[in-house]
């Protein structure tokens, strides 16, 4: 029989563009994720989960380092700097580590003890060189682009991966996992599927579960048909008639439904190994997803100006460890990107050993079945450049410094967000108290040399490094015209 270790072992697995509507166990009665909907089941669902920033490289550094983007300094995602070799994106083939002198928690648990590895997605700069206290370094060379011939980092070269991506990213963390079964330490793997992410066209993913779904789904659990808000200017993803709709859908469920099946895999490794009540196993996604709802598809940059939608900010979070965190169970704590590193850390024993003007604080309490503590959990903030938002359980409020109106919703009586108090004198208390609220708390947490609120964030990709005597202007592609 296994000893139990000192340390539980950690499987963090993070999705691509997922909103947290894209899950059986959330109601979606038409896509298919039984081994997502086990775990859920196995342990404790949030259904207010946010992101720090609805779009990947800076959630994605937010989750592993607990600043949130106006302070690490990564605002959209990273065009530049990822790899050597170019990739459809921008750059000159140099190598940028966008989060040197920034630690994270992988920092810690090494430190500790844990061995820590990585397959799939960083995305984070220089794909090419370990970093963060990794040392299974599986990556993929920048962030999206095919699920098959993938371009991915094997000794610091690139080479074209023929297996569908998400197998494959699953086949090298198993790979790494049994190679180390005899080790007696404690490990953290981070698995980061590439999916649900476009591209969505019938090619791109394994042919008889994208018919199936072309062929038989209605496609009931998403939007039809609605209208875009008047502010916005540009759809990035316009999808303009039915057979577009269903394309993109049916690759977007495949996916989905694709990477379920590889959470399988790694779920029955553990209970094969006889590790699963040793193993603390977390389930979110970097950002959230539109797919029709609010008349749009994508993310916070699916919409020019860009948008707070529900379906962009909120994120699918599902946490279990059979024996230690409560069964079955559904959360609705306000919490955030920024909570992890210090929850995390705390949950495993480890001291956080907080840098100034890190927001989050830990909710291990919950996961181990106990009240939260009393602070700033009935509120969230959210940050994308010149957009800004402020969340309570009633309230939201969204400011833009350009491009657009400003949002005030009561989503208690409007969940949909379809009427905009905002300037409305009947509350021009509450938005003047929300935005009062927002400007004060970035002011506390946000780094003048890198805040993202006048940096230029355009939503087309970053390419350098923003930080004390860097033009922040220059640092943002423009969208073709």
């Amino acid at each position: 029989m296994n000893q139990p270790m000192k340390k539980p072992n950690i499987l963090f697995i993070l999705s691509d563009d997922q909103g947290p509507w894209a899950l059986g166990c959330a109601g979606n009665r038409e896509i298919e994720t039984p081994n997502l909907d086990r775990l859920a089941e196995r342990g404790l669902r949030f259904e207010n989960f946010f992101c720090a920033s609805p779009v990947c490289s800076p959630a994605r550094a937010t989750l592993l380092t607990g600043r949130i983007p106006s302070r690490h300094g990564v605002h959209d995602w990273l065009a530049a700097g990822n790899t050597v070799v170019p990739y459809e994106h921008a750059g000159d083939g140099t190598l940028i580590e966008y989060l040197k002198d920034q630690p994270g928690y992988t920092d810690v648990l090494a430190a500790a003890g844990y061995v820590c590895g990585i397959s799939g997605k960083w995305h984070l700069g220089d794909s090419h060189h370990p970093q963060k206290g990794f040392s299974l370094w599986a990556v993929h060379t920048s962030g999206g682009g095919p699920y098959y011939n993938a371009p991915m980092i094997r000794n610091g070269e690139v080479y074209e991966e023929p297996r569908y991506i998400t197998e494959a990213i699953t086949d090298n963390a198993l790979q790494w996992l049994a190679e180390r079964r005899a080790d007696e330490r404690p490990f953290y793997l981070s698995v980061h599927y590439t999916a649900p992410h476009g591209p969505w066209e019938r090619h791109h993913h394994p042919t008889d579960l994208y018919d199936r779904y072309h062929k038989d789904c209605p496609f009931q659990s998403v939007p039809d048909g609605l209208k875009p808000p008047d502010w916005v200017k540009v759809r990035t993803i316009p999808v303009d008639n039915p057979e577009t709709r269903r394309a993109y859908l049916s690759g977007s469920y495949t996916a989905v439904t694709a990477m379920d099946g590889q959470v399988g895999r790694l779920l029955d490794w553990l209970d094969t190994n006889g590790l699963r009540e040793n193993t603390l196993v977390v389930f979110t996604s970097d950002n959230g997803m539109n797919m029709g709802h609010h008349g749009v598809y994508g993310k916070g940059n699916g919409t020019l100006p860009f948008n707070m939608f529900e379906e962009s900010v909120k994120v699918p979070f599902i946490v279990s460890q059979p024996g230690c965190i409560p069964q079955g169970r559904l959360n609705s704590d306000l919490v955030s990107q920024y909570d992890f590193m210090p929850t995390l850390l705390d949950f495993v024993g480890l001291e956080t050993r907080e840098a100034p003007g890190l927001p989050g604080r830990s909710f291990a309490p919950v996961l181990r079945g106990r009240p939260g503590p009393a602070h700033e959990h009935v509120v969230v903030f959210d940050e994308y450049g010149p957009v800004r938002m402020v969340r309570t359980r009633e309230w939201k409020y969204v400011h833009r410094f350009s491009g657009g109106p400003n949002e005030l919703y009561n989503l208690s009586r409007d969940p949909g967000e379809t009427s905009n108090l905002a300037g409305n004198a009947e509350w021009r208390t509450m938005e003047t108290e929300m935005r009062d609220r927002l400007f004060d708390w970035f002011s506390r947490h946000a780094d003048p040399d890198r805040d993202g609120a006048h940096a230029g964030v355009t939503g087309a990709g970053q390419l350098g490094l923003c930080g004390p005597g860097v033009g922040k202007k220059e640092l943002f592609m423009q969208w073709d015209p």
